[in-house]
């Protein structure tokens, strides 16, 4: 089944276990860039280039956060966030970044805001600790460019223990820290016979692409972990592995 109707299952059951009413509202808005993300956070950061966005969702006193290439702002109750659309992206970035809120507001999830100014880049230096206490030195193999954390890991991991792959195809087949960038939909395949593991960003739950990911790591035997706010509270509730020191 879907990773996101998954979810979207599992939502409705807490709903109905916890007696919540329906009819209450849930409100997302588009973010700019420096409300995402900061205004010093590093140019290099896709967010900062406008190209794709975060929106965020308010339930309650909570708040989470979707990253995403279809922004939009949306209000409804809770049961139309239970009805949306799935097969449409805009539609699966406010049910994402309303689900984050949800289970924020009933201490279900946490990290579901993202990082801000300087800490994006920390949030780099952080990784390659992060994923060697998981795993220890191994191949790894990084689906979703995010500059910080792919200098890290190539200064931690070197050149021959890494291999990047991305959607954007201003991205793909450019070098980026001396490695050439895959490209994530004809080369995925081709990434995870590569590597002994894999750190994709958790934005894949909303561009689509998280359920092929989870299917080619899972026939392989190899583990997946996860970066970024934006799965969190998928993660928290299909157990997934996600690493994101900096989240808020």
């Amino acid at each position: 089944m879907d990773i996101l109707e998954k979810a979207r299952q599992k939502l409705a059951a807490i709903c109905s276990e916890r007696n919540l009413d329906r009819n209450e509202k849930i409100t997302v808005r588009s973010l700019s860039p420096d409300e995402a993300i900061g205004a010093k956070a590093d140019e290099e950061f896709v967010i900062k280039k406008g190209k794709e966005r975060v929106i965020e969702a308010s339930f309650h006193d909570a708040r989470g956060q979707a990253f995403t290439d279809a922004p939009g702002n949306w209000e409804g109750t809770l049961d139309e966030l239970l009805a949306l659309d799935l097969g449409k992206t805009g539609c699966r970035a406010v049910f994402t970044a309303g689900l984050n809120a949800m289970l924020r507001s009933l201490g279900l999830a946490s990290g579901t805001v993202h990082c801000k100014d300087d800490e994006p880049t920390k949030c780099g230096a952080e990784m390659p600790a992060e994923v060697h206490k998981l795993f220890g030195t191994r191949r790894i193999g990084m689906l979703g460019l995010q500059p910080a954390i792919l200098k890290e890991m190539v200064d931690a991991y070197g050149k021959v223990g890494m291999r990047v792959a991305d959607l954007n195809p201003d991205n793909i087949g450019k070098v980026r820290e001396d490695l050439l960038v895959m490209d994530g939909e004809k080369e995925l395949g081709a990434l995870v016979d590569w590597c002994e593991v894999g750190l994709a960003t958790g934005s894949s739950v909303v561009n689509g692409t998280i359920n092929e990911i989870l299917e080619r790591f899972e026939a392989a035997g190899k583990p997946v972990v996860f970066f970024g706010n934006t799965i969190s509270g998928v993660a928290a509730l299909l157990n997934l592995r996600r690493i994101c020191p900096f989240a808020r």
